[in-house]
């Protein structure tokens, strides 16, 4: 009989690979494995550890406000720096203590497991082996999202239903109105999500209430006669809309001749006006939060999905196991009961 020995492979060792992939090793290993009993397989192999790990962290992604626990918990430096540390190698909590002081942090070994690691555990990105803590495969990941970025609580508050989450998330696509912010969050809490973010520059809005935009109308341009500069107004507006100011940028026009010649093109009924409201959208330093905090969701929506299915297979592999059992004991009894009657003849 085949027996592999599976307990050389570090628990660290699939970290910088996607979850699925590491579910599918996993999955390889146990097949091609043959324990000389499960005690071995539980204590020695770290394919069993592994998937126990993701076993765990499904466990923890089932709570319904999860992806809101897991990024209050990250809006913290000093969690950060820990979950960084620990992704590099193994700490006790004396360690863990001992690392800071050396940065210049004193904290009692009861607030370091109070206040940085317990919420870290709690989510599923820390695990403890016997005193010594290390970082699981969703630890790992969500700390290469994170590692060069520990200033999320100085930018979003650290205690909150993450409606500026929200708000980032869905300004990443496209500017937004406040009706549209409106549609995205609760109404009664748009006003004081957008005041935050604006004060933290990860938004910003267009320096008018409203901007006047101008379109073309249907009306066929050959029924007109155009003076040359009429012409090159007309032509230059998009079929989307330009402000006055935008427009005159792209004819070399001066701002108040662009007006004088869009009263004329208006007056053919060749263009109309339309106003459009404040909209906002994100900074620069905004757009990167966005796309941290997206990058952590889409994580834990595929750890979900994979851990789902590693509960799945193990499903169907016991009722495989236990079909494959009745079978053998039925075949069992119909040999015994073929004895008797050949005996009895």
């Amino acid at each position: 009989m085949e027996t592999r020995d599976n307990s050389g492979s570090g628990l660290g060792a699939e970290k910088q690979t996607n979850v699925a992939a590491v579910l599918k090793n996993l999955e390889d290993n146990c097949k091609n494995c043959n324990p000389l009993t499960p005690v071995v397989c539980v204590t020695q192999c770290n394919t069993w550890k592994l998937k126990n790990e993701l076993r765990k962290i499904h466990e923890k992604m089932q709570k319904p406000n999860f992806l809101p626990q897991l990024q209050n918990t990250l809006k913290n430096k000093r969690r950060l720096q820990i979950l960084d540390m620990i992704s590099r190698q193994r700490y006790s909590v004396f360690q863990l203590q001992q690392k800071l002081k050396s940065l210049g942090y004193n904290h009692s070994q009861q607030t370091i497991v109070e206040e940085y690691v317990n919420p870290l555990v709690e989510v599923g990105l820390l695990q403890e082996t016997e005193n010594p803590y290390h970082a699981t495969i969703l630890g790992y990941r969500v700390n290469e999202l994170v590692k060069d970025f520990h200033d999320l609580e100085d930018v979003l508050p650290p205690h909150s239903e993450c409606y500026e989450e929200t708000v980032l998330n869905a300004l990443l696509e496209n500017p937004k109105t406040y009706e549209d912010m409106r549609a995205v969050i609760p109404a009664k809490s748009v006003a004081r999500v957008l005041s935050r973010l604006h004060r933290a520059a990860l938004v910003h809005t267009n320096k008018e209430k409203y901007y006047i935009f101008f379109f073309k109308t249907k009306r066929d341009p050959i029924l007109s006669k155009f003076s040359p500069t009429e012409r090159r107004v007309y032509e230059t507006i998009p079929p989307d809309g330009v402000s006055a100011k935008k427009l005159s940028d792209s004819t070399g026009i001066s701002l108040r001749r662009t007006y004088k010649y869009l009263r004329k093109l208006k007056g053919k009924k060749l263009i109309f006006t339309r106003k459009r409201p404040l909209s906002y959208s994100l900074t620069i330093k905004g757009a990167r939060v966005a796309a941290t905090l997206k990058a952590i969701r889409n994580l834990t929506m595929e750890t979900q999905t994979t851990t789902t299915q590693l509960l799945k297979n193990e499903v169907a592999g016991d009722s495989s196991a236990s079909e494959t059992h009745a079978m053998k004991k039925n075949e069992e009894i119909m040999s015994v009961t073929n004895t008797m009657y050949t005996r009895r003849d």
